[in-house]
């Protein structure tokens, strides 16, 4: 048998000139959005609470995507099979649930105690007058948020090396350049209108890219038969270990924990249009995952052995199909949904882990009691997103293997530590400042020992145990501690209108 060939990818002007004005497009919105974004910390962090629905569904689901979804789940369909299918079951079921009852409680608490954090939530929510919990949710997210910014700009150096052949170094600098430009400049505004656009790019090249790969081979019959013939129970979603299943499924439960997804929650104009959004959301949810699923399964078809992708990497599948299937042109397109999901991702995380610096440490902490300009509070956070950005640059040059070590956890600890114990607080009178602590510390130990010890990891996803075990402990604690004083007028403001 001859030794299989790996297919290179090559892009002409024509590719070039698509995502350039991709890029143009982000910077544009960015501008646009500047003499908004700089009237206040509000407007800059969750956009005044003045949102779109439209804007809201789209930038929630797809700042919870990055890159895993184009890059990594295409990827595990390819080596997998149909049961990667599970994974996007079980995010789309949850935030669907997340938009229909989690969302408005978030949105109408933050309105009414003026939260512009997710910290912010927890402090007014349990009185945390020393500020001692507030510190802990900073910690957790600067920790899980830089590692995970890193990796976003790592995965953007591998997409530009791999699509126009330049080094990885100089593809990991032209996208934190990008990012930052935006970012800075426009805030959350610019944040959730790129989120928007770079919606739209993804969910066409997730359906015209497998459509016309299925056409090419002689249609959907055609390929499944060559799937079942190649490997038996490939196209089963069925053909997976329960812990398996559990884990796909599982991936959801960090949704609720993510930052950069729950402000989206709280920016909405009217908690009432979140319905709305709902459905939108887990329409985009749905027809997204179902693409990158048919974009692994169609890949498998045209290359049967890993050995001939570009390095012999899944994550190279989407852009090789792509550019053997699309014209030049739709093919720059691709390119830059790539980038559109490592960016929708990036620039709410840098966002988030800016407002946990300026917003929950220098305002509410370092200068309780003072009154702080707006406009200096503004200034102030645009500095620490490029300090951020510089900080994460840094680390991703420097420990690229490491920081994809990371981030494999730390979507799962942002889910096991603020998930558990954000939802009993919307919910469960009787949560005690004292249970979201160790709610908190409990998810994040689990976490990080479930995934050291090889023989736990293997059978079942980290992110399950850590979020039941912070969920227990949360409950746990807050039945032998002090409830805070103002309960009822907290479930008063979550349930009105």
């Amino acid at each position: 048998m001859e030794e299989s060939q790996a297919i290179s990818i090559a892009v002409n002007e024509y590719a070039i000139g698509a995502f350039i004005g991709y890029l143009l497009l982000l910077v544009g919105i960015g501008i646009y959005s500047t003499r908004f974004s700089s009237a206040g910390i509000s407007n800059f962090f969750i956009g005044g609470r003045k949102m779109n629905r439209f804007v809201v569904a789209l930038s929630a689901v797809v700042s919870g995507r990055s890159a895993w979804l184009l890059l990594g789940v295409t990827g595990m369909a390819y080596a997998q099979g149909a049961n990667a299918i599970w994974a996007v079951i079980g995010y789309t079921l949850v935030e669907l649930m997340l938009f229909l009852y989690y969302a408005k409680r978030l949105r109408n608490f933050s309105e009414a105690y003026d939260c512009i954090t997710v910290p912010d939530f927890f402090a007014e929510r349990f009185n945390d007058r020393k500020g001692y919990l507030r510190i802990a949710i900073v910690i957790v997210f600067l920790i899980f948020m830089v590692s995970y910014v890193s990796a976003q700009f790592v995965a953007g150096g591998k997409a530009f090396a791999s699509s126009f052949g330049i080094t990885q170094t100089k593809g990991l600098l032209i996208t934190a350049v990008i990012i930052l430009l935006y970012t800075v400049l426009g805030g959350f505004l610019a944040v959730s209108l790129t989120d928007m656009f770079q919606a739209i790019f993804m969910i066409f090249a997730l359906v015209v890219l497998p459509l016309i790969a299925i056409v090419d081979f002689g249609g959907l019959s055609n390929v499944l038969h060559y799937l079942q013939q190649m490997e038996i129970g490939f196209i089963d979603p069925l053909a997976l270990s329960i812990g398996g299943l559990i884990g796909f499924i599982g991936i959801g439960l960090g949704s609720p924990g993510n930052p950069h997804i729950l402000s989206r929650y709280m920016s909405i104009d009217d908690a009432r249009q979140l319905r709305w959004s709902a459905v939108i959301g887990t329409i985009w949810n749905v027809v997204m995952g179902w693409g990158a699923v048919f974009i692994g399964l169609v890949g498998r078809v045209y290359f049967p052995e890993t050995s001939m992708l570009p390095a012999a990497d899944t994550e190279n599948l989407y852009p090789v199909l792509a550019q053997q299937h699309l014209h030049p042109i739709i093919f720059g397109i691709v390119v830059a949904s790539i980038f559109a999901a490592i960016m929708s991702t990036a620039d709410s995380q840098l966002l988030v882990a800016a407002s946990a610096v300026v917003r929950d440490i220098y305002d509410r902490i370092l200068n309780r009691g003072r009154e702080i300009p707006q406009k200096t509070l503004v200034l102030y956070s645009r500095i620490v997103v490029v300090l951020l950005v510089v900080f994460a640059l840094v680390f991703g040059l420097a420990a690229q293997e490491l920081v994809f070590w990371l981030v494999l956890f730390a979507w799962s600890g942002l889910g096991a530590t603020i998930g558990p114990t954000s939802i009993l607080a919307l919910y469960w009178k009787g949560t005690t400042w004292a249970g979201v602590f160790a709610g908190i510390v409990s998810g994040a130990v689990v976490t990080l020992v479930w995934y050291y010890v090889p023989i736990l990891k293997n059978n079942l996803y980290e992110l399950v145990p850590a979020f039941i075990v912070s969920l227990l402990a949360t409950w746990l604690v807050s039945i032998y501690t002090r409830k805070p004083d103002h309960v009822e007028e907290a479930f008063t403001a979550m349930t009105r209108g």
